[in-house]
């Protein structure tokens, strides 16, 4: 079993790089007793079994060492928590690895004399904490710590079925079915709105151990709105159009012929979301795109994303799968909706377009036109190349972060 960081080998002369799987072990650095039970019992047994043990103090990059213990815990698939002697440290990274909903990764132990019902146990002396007490810790003797490594091997291949399944098995990103369903019936919609333009977004944790209710993701939908202006991206309304509870979570269908416009919205109970779209810019001026809304429309979308991640409670170190499609788009021409852009007819020769990118939530804060970019510029390229500069993005990104400031300031 092969998985995660690179080592290298030789097989008949020849140079092989192989992929390990990532390790992170918590325990009480400085002192010697316990390097002793990493390096004889801890640190084979997960080498064992293909991983590539880290520790802090050892595996530092320099960097804060704060951000490197985080950077281990969110990387790692198993992470080893020794508690023994009552470490502060041990059980605040404990407790991150929990509020990440990586407990299943997670593999207790500690001393004998902690376990409290041990009769090697002290009266008064270092236990394991009582908000621990009620997992299962895996206890050794430092007397024979080759029973504590072969136990610890055990513990690891049963976590490892427990987590399934198999590491390096790949994943689906979207579930297909779930996809093809909501896209089947918001073309029809869109169709029977009498437009053809559209921009279709899907967007999905990674790992997700969401499973809320519609009421819950109704709340979340509605807190999630951006009204700076226009219509919002997932809007909510009020009347015979409002949202609607199914088996697997809610959706929404909102045709608005008064606007020449059409939005279907769909949100899981795991928290994936899909959204078909009509282009704003056919209730302006038919037969074109505006790069500047299109810019504008995908940072609201992102920024929704974030919201509504952040209503139902997904931690911001979590990973996305975020996906655009834009589609009736041969032979629209490029333009701009504010005055002063020239792009001597750009036209698109090709119908449909569709760029997908990961990153973790916390990204949409930190690297939101960078996103925004990665996203946008394959599609703006359909229209003869056309790259828009960097200060573009910047300038109507940040605008519209600021506006949606100042609007909700005054709401």
């Amino acid at each position: 079993m092969i998985l995660g960081s690179q080592v290298d080998t030789f097989a008949g002369g020849i140079h092989i790089a192989v992929k390990m799987a990532q390790a992170f072990i918590i325990m009480q650095i400085g002192n010697t007793d316990l390097d002793r039970v990493c390096a004889e019992a801890i640190v084979p047994a997960l080498k064992a079994k293909g991983f590539d043990p880290k520790r802090v103090d050892k595996h530092n990059t320099g960097g804060l060492l704060k951000s490197e213990i985080i950077g281990f815990i969110e990387e790692s698939q198993i992470i080893v928590a020794d508690l023994t002697n009552e470490r502060p440290n041990c059980y605040l990274e404990v407790g991150y690895a929990m509020g990440l909903d990586k407990f299943r990764n997670l593999i207790l132990t500690a001393r004998a004399d902690h376990n409290q019902s041990s009769p090697t146990h002290v009266l008064g002396g270092p236990k394991v904490h009582f908000d621990l007490q009620g997992y299962d810790v895996l206890f050794w003797d430092p007397k024979d710590l080759p029973a504590f490594k072969d136990e610890l091997q055990k513990r690891i291949d049963r976590r490892l079925v427990i987590i399934g399944p198999p590491p390096g098995k790949p994943q689906p990103k979207w579930d297909e079915e779930w996809i093809e369903k909501n896209r089947a019936t918001a073309r029809k919609g869109l169709q029977q709105a009498g437009l053809t333009g559209f921009t279709e977004v899907q967007f999905g944790l990674a790992q997700s151990t969401l499973n809320k209710n519609p009421s819950e993701l109704l709340q979340a939908a509605e807190r999630a709105l951006i009204h700076t202006f226009g219509w919002p991206i997932g809007i909510v309304v009020h009347n015979e159009r409002r949202p609607r509870p199914v088996s697997d979570g809610i959706i929404a269908e909102v045709p608005a012929p008064a606007f020449n416009s059409y939005d279907y919205w769909a949100l899981r109970r795991n928290g994936d979301f899909y959204l078909l779209q009509s282009l704003f810019e056919d209730d302006r001026t038919s037969g074109y795109i505006f790069y500047d809304t299109r810019i504008v429309r995908l940072t609201e979308t992102l920024l929704y994303c974030a919201r509504l991640y952040t209503q139902l409670g997904v931690q911001s170190a979590s990973v996305l799968h975020f996906a655009m499609r834009h589609g009736g788009m041969k032979d629209r021409i490029l333009s701009a909706s504010a005055p002063g852009v020239w792009f001597h007819d750009r036209k698109s020769v090709e119908d449909e377009i569709y760029t997908e990118v990961e990153f973790k939530l916390s990204a949409i804060e930190s690297g939101l036109v960078g996103i925004v970019k990665q996203l946008l510029q394959p599609f703006f390229e359909l229209f003869d190349f056309y790259r828009a500069p960097d200060e573009r993005y910047e300038k109507i990104v940040n605008g519209f972060v600021n506006d949606t400031k100042a609007s909700e300031q005054t709401r």
